[in-house]
């Protein structure tokens, strides 16, 4: 990635402009430094949540024939609305046939959203952070493992899915390891959450391939809502 300047939410227009020239600047001279060959460098769109300054970075940027581009400053607080409304002012002025990275996107309903808007890549720390504070994702919904509902609860953590925690281990098991304080717990319950967002892209290209993705996403997300007991005692 180019080094780039995300800013705060929120931010006056004024400090964005600048910062925006920042970042070009920064672009230009990490693609001039820029040697390797068996490495693709993408220049980062910055501008907050102001239009005009999306737009003026993105067609600067993509005036640089990069391999490929990412959107920044989209997870610094300003919520999934302006998030969406971040991602449909830039995406038009990006080059469709090279990938369009989101960065810093990690729970399901900003990934599927984000795809819907032309986003191919993401990254976050959530899967394996949430995981750390024994909050699972399932298919009807975020789970927090801790609470007590799930001492004598010996379903996997989702019977839908096939990763080697849901295959060898029960939710009461998880709930015990995360009581004693146990590192495996984490490590189990990491497993299972990057498999649960695995499955969740891997469906949504399948939907895509199919020319149904909307419906698609509608459905899920109507699932994913069902049971989800974010905590409790």
């Amino acid at each position: 990635m180019a080094f780039d300047e995300c800013i705060p939410y929120p931010s006056t227009h004024d400090y964005a402009a600048k910062s925006v020239k920042k970042t070009l600047r920064w672009a230009e001279q990490c693609l001039k430094a820029h040697q390797r060959q068996d490495q693709a460098l993408f220049p980062i769109v910055q501008g907050s949540v102001y239009p005009d300054l999306r737009k003026a970075c993105a067609e600067a940027l993509t005036a640089l024939d990069a391999p490929g581009y990412a959107i920044g400053g989209v997870s610094v607080g300003e919520g999934l609305e302006l998030l969406k409304q971040v991602v449909d002012c830039t995406e038009p002025h990006l080059p469709a046939h090279k990938p369009r990275y989101l960065m810093g996107v990690g729970l399901p309903e900003d990934i599927l959203e984000s795809i819907e808007r032309g986003m191919d890549m993401f990254d976050c720390v959530i899967p394996t952070r949430y995981a750390r504070s024994a909050t699972l994702f399932t298919r009807r919904g975020r789970i927090r493992l801790t609470s007590r509902r799930y001492r004598r609860d010996f379903f996997p953590v989702d019977a839908s899915c096939t990763c080697y925690c849901c295959a060898n281990f029960s939710r009461a098991y998880l709930h015990h390891l995360f009581n004693a304080n146990e590192i495996l717990s984490a490590t189990l319950s990491a497993i299972h959450n990057v498999r649960f967002f695995l499955d969740l892209v891997a469906g949504a290209r399948t939907a895509i391939e199919a020319g149904h993705y909307g419906d698609w996403k509608r459905e899920f997300l109507a699932e994913y809502g069902k049971d989800d007991g974010k905590g409790g005692d």
